[in-house]
């Protein structure tokens, strides 16, 4: 069983950085393939990066491609969305995902754990 808490969202002007962070419970924090995803009121949730159990590679959306960066530190047990250059079109909630098997990474229903998630707001 692994618990997943948000944190470090908020309110940003356009333009702006903000830095999501995932503290994950567990022993086994670094077997997990790990990912973000974001919903928009009124849309579906989607994917916004991935990173396998050890941090050698990563996988991001065309939308957040060259303005997001995720990363992980296994010691700590935590996973991390550095998000600059940020566009209104960016606000949501955003969740942190934990997956045992990572395969389809793009899919929600790969991942087994989920964690409460964290509202990021961007201003024009």
């Amino acid at each position: 069983q692994v618990q997943l808490v948000e944190s470090g969202g908020g309110l940003v002007q356009a333009g702006g950085s903000l830095r999501l962070s995932c503290a994950a419970s567990g022993r086994t924090f670094s077997s997990y393939g790990m990912a973000w995803f974001r919903q928009a009121p009124g849309k579906e949730r989607e994917s916004v990066a991935a990173i396998n159990w050890s941090g050698g590679s990563t996988y991001y959306a065309d939308s957040v491609k060259g303005r997001f960066t995720i990363s992980r530190d296994n010691a700590k047990n935590t996973v991390y969305l550095q998000m600059n250059t940020l566009k209104p079109e960016d606000t949501a909630v955003y969740y942190c995902a934990a997956a045992t098997i990572f395969y389809n990474i793009w899919s929600t229903s790969t991942y087994n754990y989920w964690g409460q998630g964290t509202q990021v707001t961007v201003s024009s």
